[in-house]
């Protein structure tokens, strides 16, 4: 019984240690840029560049491999999404029209995706033959 509660608990430590980095690094890259840019024809854009969210991608890319390849898989296809989800909802929660639970939804699903997809076929390729 020991040895399981100890193991759950290396699990929870992984997913909080990696939803923390997440955050750390979701900051880094989005969390200064709160500034819509309006064009000349009115129309509003950002409040970020495709190149901040691209960074945020290739940022998290190390990570969630390394997990992935060291079967450390709660960390990366848990505190990935749920890092990225939790700084959605703190980032956007000021949004007056209520629908940023839409798109704080759509991160938590698609990071969800992205790196339980990422993470699978890293340990399909690196599985061991006896």
């Amino acid at each position: 019984m020991d040895q399981r509660l100890r193991k759950l608990g290396l699990r929870l430590l992984e997913i909080l240690v990696s939803a923390a980095v997440t955050a750390a690094v979701w900051a880094a890259w989005l969390g200064w840029d709160q500034q819509r840019d309006v064009r000349p024809d009115g129309t509003t854009t950002g409040p970020y560049e495709a190149w901040q969210v691209i960074g945020l991608v290739l940022t998290l890319l190390p990570p969630v491999c390394w997990a992935a390849y060291r079967r450390h898989l709660a960390g990366a296809v848990a505190g990935i999404p749920v890092g990225l989800s939790l700084s959605a909802y703190y980032d956007w929660s000021d949004d007056a029209s209520g629908l940023f639970m839409v798109g704080v939804t759509m991160v938590l699903v698609g990071s969800l995706v992205v790196t339980a997809a990422l993470s699978a076929v890293i340990v399909s390729m690196t599985r061991r033959v006896p």
